[in-house]
């Protein structure tokens, strides 16, 4: 499992959360769960955006808020199969989550 990878949100809140980012580093790919961060569509919330912790990001022709601060963890059984990555936003997720953590 590659970590920044994206899958289908396949829980009851799809329609909000579409998507899942996989943050966890490849390194800990024997445990049973990854810790993912859920993408949530702008038109949703768009209040919920703030600087430096959720980035507004571009996937599959949407526009989506990061939801750094709602990061969790769910079994890899439940992730289903990767549909892209977000690998080449690697600094503003390592960003957001060094903001949650350490408020800078």
């Amino acid at each position: 499992m590659s970590q920044f990878t994206v899958y289908q949100n396949t829980s009851g809140d799809n329609e909000a959360y579409p998507y899942l980012i996989d943050i966890q580093h490849p390194i800990l790919e024997d445990l049973p769960s990854r810790v993912v961060i859920p993408l949530a569509r702008s038109t949703n919330y768009s209040t919920m955006q703030i600087k430096g912790l959720s980035p507004v990001i571009e996937f599959a022709g949407e526009k989506l808020i990061l939801m750094t601060h709602q990061l969790g963890s769910i079994p890899i059984k439940e992730l289903g199969d990767p549909i892209g990555s977000l690998s080449h936003l690697h600094t503003d997720i390592v960003s957001a989550l060094d903001f949650l953590i350490s408020g800078f």
